[in-house]
């Protein structure tokens, strides 16, 4: 029976085992994206990959049904139904791998594999300092969710009229970008346990999952312009 006790309400053995699961299933996401990936790496003609960065209003309709999928596979995961809470969560990674193929064929073929293995190291091992911070830290997050959502908004903005009139949005953006995820990543570590039940560890693991991921596209971007 799933129960919709809230983690701050539950036992300490509760709120171990939600996060337990929570980490683990961030984990095999993570796991998940990678063998994906690596098929797609394999399975994707050149030329298509290629498509998807040479046409931009191409780039924009993934862009806007990403974001629409996105929104269901998050309402899945929160779902009562345990196997609709993974089928969110697995189709979630398909599109993350999906939008990812452009950037990791063009770090692989013309930056090198090395500096995805850099990428991922920077953005495991921020991702574990702003953890640290959230769990240890007894101060009230709260203040970064404006932030957040203004933040998103304006970078939605930037990335839909950079595609529209073909300008690059350059190095600071994606350091400000950077800063938004790992903000993002704090606020949603510490509302954890006010805003899932012990039951709703997918959904919790999609959130964080899609905030890595955030993270680890414009730090792989920033590298990348490092390199070119």
């Amino acid at each position: 029976m799933m129960t919709d006790v809230l983690v701050a309400h539950s036992s300490d053995v509760e709120k171990e085992s939600f996060y337990k699961k929570t980490y683990l299933h961030v984990a095999l996401s993570i796991l998940a994206f990678i063998g994906v990936e690596a098929v797609l790496l394999n399975v994707v003609p050149e030329r298509l990959i290629a498509a998807m960065f040479a046409q931009r209003f191409a780039w924009l309709l993934i862009i806007g049904v990403f974001w629409l999928a996105s929104v269901l596979a998050t309402k899945w995961s929160l779902s009562q139904s345990k196997s609709t809470q993974y089928f969110g969560l697995a189709f979630y990674v398909l599109l993350e791998a999906v939008i990812f193929l452009p950037l990791i064929y063009i770090a692989t073929v013309y930056s090198g594999g090395q500096v995805i293995y850099q990428a991922a190291m920077l953005t495991i091992a921020m991702f574990t300092g702003i953890s640290a911070v959230a769990f240890t830290s007894k101060r009230d997050f709260s203040f970064l969710r404006n932030i957040i959502v203004i933040g998103g908004f304006i970078s939605i903005g930037l990335i839909v009229a950079g595609m529209i009139f073909g300008f690059n949005l350059g190095l600071w953006f994606s350091v400000g970008m950077v800063i938004l995820a790992s903000a993002t990543i704090l606020y949603q570590t510490s509302k954890l346990k006010d805003a899932y039940s012990t039951n709703q560890y997918v959904g919790a693991s999609l959130q964080l999952f899609a905030s890595i991921m955030l993270l680890f596209w414009y730090i792989l971007s920033i590298l990348m312009s490092r390199r070119s």
